[in-house]
């Protein structure tokens, strides 16, 4: 029997390394679907979603929380990768009335999208009806910073996603880099956030940044711009950041 322990060994050990194909193939499919509008396609080089899916740490059968999902860019392929075992819960700010509509239109030009449900509320609102493996905020950490869109505490949204969160789910933050020191205003002004002031939010109200890509980071991006400025609109220097809900 002592001979059997270094087998068991090697296939536990091979079990991961077998795993990790299997959902690349499954980001792959769900980012090369053709059923994906071309506009969303067009954007893939600047917004590398396979590299975003894969970092996020989304996998079949996840319940998906996703704020602000702005007519659904990457609601489809989520939905793809969660497949239907899986959920993605949309929570849209009900004050943006064309992104309320583009998420419902989702579902006329998306007939896969089965396990995908929208909702809009108050801008700054957690709330979904089961617990999340994974909630997500692509480029709109900022916007929570910006009165016009509707008042919101920040860091008490922080602590609701971390109470939303199953133990062990994952807190997913992409968004523009910005200066450090930047005001409300500025903010408002430039729509980026500075990425230490992220973390610091984040992790004060129990979660542990666990992981950060790098894979939209553009050093020759000036920071001081708008993202909206045409000479840097779509190459806008960005930060990825995964937060872990610890399970104890």
């Amino acid at each position: 029997m002592r001979y059997l322990a270094p087998l068991f060994l090697v296939a536990a050990l091979a079990a991961p390394l077998a795993a990790a194909p299997k959902l690349a193939n499954v980001i792959a499919a769900a980012v090369a679907d053709p059923a994906r509008p071309a506009e969303g396609r067009a954007a893939d080089p600047l917004r590398k979603p396979t590299e975003t899916l894969a970092f996020s740490g989304v996998k079949p059968g996840m319940i998906v929380g996703e704020f602000y999902p702005g007519g659904g860019y990457f609601t489809r392929m989520i939905s793809g990768v969660v497949g239907p075992k899986g959920h993605v819960y949309g929570l849209e700010n009900q004050g943006w009335k064309g992104a309320v509509k583009a998420n419902q239109d989702l579902f006329k030009e998306c007939p896969k999208c089965t396990n995908v449900s929208m909702d809009a509320q108050p801008f700054g609102t957690v709330k979904f009806p089961k617990p999340l493996d994974l909630a997500w905020v692509t480029q709109n950490y900022h916007d929570l910073k910006i009165a016009e869109y509707g008042k919101v505490d920040t860091v008490a949204f922080d602590r609701a996603v971390f109470k939303a969160l199953k133990p062990g789910g994952t807190y997913f933050i992409l968004d523009h880099q910005g200066p450090a020191g930047m005001t409300d205003e500025q903010i408002a002004k430039m729509h980026r956030i500075n990425r230490d002031v992220v973390v610091r939010e984040v992790t004060s109200v129990g979660f542990k940044l666990v992981a950060e890509g790098n894979f939209l980071r553009r050093p020759g991006d000036d920071h001081t711009k708008s993202i909206f400025d045409k000479s840097i609109q779509g190459h806008t220097d960005q930060y990825a950041l995964k937060f872990i809900k610890p399970r104890r």
